[in-house]
């Protein structure tokens, strides 16, 4: 998972995987969608991201699964 934020256009782009991009599709006027050709989500890309997103604030963190 790569994730860009490029501040000259205030526009957040996150990967979530590295692949041929078949389709585009807009989930609203700001806010873009790019998938592979099994449909699956690529990358998403979000216009005024300072807006939208919180951006600079930013938390990542990896739930374990549950133990058996």
């Amino acid at each position: 998972m790569k994730i860009q934020h490029f501040q000259d256009t205030d526009t957040l782009y996150i990967e979530l995987r590295a692949t041929d991009i078949v389709k585009t599709r807009d989930l609203d006027e700001s806010t873009l969608i790019d998938l592979d050709g099994k449909g699956n989500i690529c990358v998403i890309t979000i216009e005024h991201a300072s807006e939208r997103a919180g951006i600079p604030a930013f938390s990542y963190e990896q739930i374990p699964a549950p133990s058996s």
